[in-house]
């Protein structure tokens, strides 16, 4: 299977990062394609609500010219995206949620029976760190997540959430095991 990972997360040594590379090392290990794109790196632009997208089904179409197209399209190619951010006052850090509102250019026809997605069948999951609790803290974060699933029309093949993380790197002690289960469930 071919899976991409896409790190919302600045630290490139942080809680994400290194749940992350759990999830990344044990989908090698089953013999998985992964690729990861560091959304942080990446210029993605945020979406200008003009529906030119919505004039080609069959294509991206944005008329936005940066990294947000080509990491559209590996979302296509790939068999499985997985979603990766820690958790920013109740939401994803402002990469992931750009290239979600630019992930509009995927779909045509959303609440219409001619509603079509580029990424329609495809596996899709979410990695969510945090330092505090998911009551009252990530829940928006999965909710949100959910709903875009029946945008996309994808497969939510896992959400992960690890809390109790702190800035100094500390992580729950079961948090390798939980990432390592959580890549199995995401490529079965």
């Amino acid at each position: 299977m071919k899976v991409l990972t896409l790190l919302g997360s600045a630290r490139k040594k942080g809680n994400t990062a290194r749940a992350l590379g759990w999830v990344e090392e044990e989908l090698k290990s089953l013999g998985h394609e992964v690729e990861q794109i560091d959304l942080t790196r990446k210029e993605i632009k945020g979406c200008l609500g003009c529906a030119k997208c919505k004039e080609n089904p069959k294509a991206i179409a944005c008329i936005q010219k940066d990294d947000a197209e080509g990491i559209l399209t590996k979302m296509m190619e790939a068999d499985a995206t997985l979603f990766t951010s820690p958790a920013y006052f109740w939401g994803v850090t402002a990469q992931v949620k750009a290239l979600m509102d630019r992930s509009w250019s995927l779909v045509t026809g959303f609440h219409t029976p001619d509603h079509v997605s580029l990424v329609e069948g495809q596996r899709q999951a979410l990695l969510v760190t945090g330092g505090g609790q998911y009551e009252n803290n990530v829940e928006p974060i999965f909710t949100g997540f959910g709903r875009l699933q029946n945008f996309y029309k994808t497969v939510n093949a896992g959400e992960l959430f690890i809390g109790g993380c702190t800035i100094d790197g500390n992580m729950p002690e079961d948090a390798r095991q939980r990432a390592i289960a959580f890549a199995r469930a995401l490529v079965v």
